[in-house]
């Protein structure tokens, strides 16, 4: 037999765009490094990423291949087609493992075969489909060690659930935490059933995983990296940003390259570009947290009396909670888009902090670019990420919330103050 040039990795992510944009970034990190990768994901959203499911790769990563499975819902609306949360998860394990046993056997076939699995983790069958077949299987984590961590130890029996509201959490690799510190999940469990299953369900097989992977950097989170790797093979890979936001050494890796949201980015940079240095707040709830009409109206209010310029990131799905009018009456100060390009957002020398739900992506670029950030977490991993930024690292504020999970954003209210505070001294640097 001819011997093959190259190791072959398969990259199973799950299409959301907080859970695309790292693996992605692995990905073309490893072909970098003379691995040969395929992507893959399911087949409804290779549709709405190519319209008429075309095949072909966006640009950034064209030499990247690209695979599909299916979920079960292969059809227009995808998994929206499914009953329940539940049932998803369910089919999408059903007809998942099948088909990516498929791919696998297909790939061997060609004379390409693979040699390893990166699978997303929170598709725990995935190791389970690779190991039948016979070969290795890596997880890859969305989400902070410090987060992972608290779901270990709830799923190991060693945090017990309910938790205590009235007392202070010690646990091990991690700062003393109060409930409303940890996940969503953990602290209101009984809220997100399906969700909680799936958080537990991660760590189903999670001993079998040759290899453990998180978005994250060693010297950021040592004392969480330090006991987790007790127990599983753990590496820590990231920041998994773009190059040229980071090392450098790819010029030509400038963007993600695949976004599921079309970014308004003529529109963002042309208004940056003529803001003063550090005079901008920008906000953004990322491309899945949904804030509740009172929220949206509170924040509104505390943009509109601020004294800075703003960019406000509102999805198509959550502007009509915006009070009405509000963009017009705003423009002179800020600018409301649909979606645009965080990083080069948050590389402009215009912007001076960062309003942010603490999605991990977001906490990560942010700290990689240096920008200060205002944490206004919302649910899931959130809560847990702001405690970091604003305790553990120090590079931002955290929004106080009320009794009802609604920022002070009032005028004269705390938040109003600490951001007002917060910019200033900014803009002062």
């Amino acid at each position: 037999m001819e011997k093959r040039e190259k190791a072959h990795c398969l990259v199973l992510f799950y299409p959301i765009q907080g859970h695309i944009n790292p693996m992605l970034q692995f990905s073309k990190r490893l072909q970098h490094k003379g691995l040969k990768v395929t992507l893959v994901t399911t087949r409804s959203v290779h549709k709405a990423m190519h319209g008429d499911g075309g095949g072909k790769s966006p640009s950034s990563f064209s030499s990247i291949a690209l695979e599909t499975i299916s979920d079960g819902f292969d059809g227009e609306g995808g998994s929206s087609q499914a009953e329940s949360i539940q049932a998803y998860w369910d089919r999408f394990r059903e007809i998942g493992s099948q088909t990516l046993a498929e791919l696998i056997d297909k790939l061997s076939a060609s004379g390409h075969p693979a040699d390893c699995l990166v699978y997303d983790q929170i598709l725990p069958w995935a190791l389970d489909a690779a190991k039948r077949v016979g070969i290795a299987g890596a997880a890859f984590f969305t989400v902070s060690c410090a987060v992972t961590n608290i779901y270990s130890l709830v799923h190991n029996g060693l945090l017990k659930l309910p938790l205590n509201p009235d007392s202070e959490i010690l646990l091990p690799g991690l700062p003393p935490l109060q409930p409303s510190d940890t996940p969503s999940f953990v602290h209101a469990p009984e809220s997100y059933p399906a969700f909680f299953k799936l958080s537990m369900e991660q760590f189903s097989n999670l001993d079998k995983a040759d290899w453990v992977f998180y978005s994250t950097f060693y010297e950021l989170v040592q004392e969480a990296v330090d006991w987790m790797a007790k127990f599983w093979p753990l590496r820590t890979i990231g920041p998994t940003i773009p190059s040229m936001y980071l090392d450098k050494r790819h010029e030509e890796d400038k963007e993600y390259g695949l976004s599921l949201l079309n970014p308004n980015s003529d529109a963002c940079m042309k208004w940056l570009n003529a803001k003063p240095k550090g005079s901008v707040a920008y906000v953004s709830f990322g491309s899945v947290a949904k804030l509740g009409e009172e929220k949206m109206e509170e924040l509104c209010f505390g943009l509109r009396r601020s004294k800075c310029y703003f960019l406000w990131v509102v999805r198509g799905s959550e502007s009509a909670k915006l009070p009405k009018g509000f963009a017009e009456e705003t423009s002179e100060k800020g600018l409301v888009v649909s979606w645009c390009p965080q990083l080069e957002v948050l590389a402009h020398e215009a912007v001076g902090c960062f309003v942010t739900h603490c999605g991990w992506n977001s906490t990560l670029e942010a700290l990689s670019l240096g920008v200060p950030m205002v944490a206004v977490p919302q649910w899931v991993d959130q809560g847990t990420n702001a405690k970091f930024i604003m305790d553990v690292w120090k590079i931002g504020l955290k929004a106080q919330a009320d009794e009802k999970g609604i920022s002070a954003a009032d005028e004269g209210g705390s938040s109003d103050k600490n951001i007002d505070e917060f910019i200033a001294k900014l803009v002062q640097n």
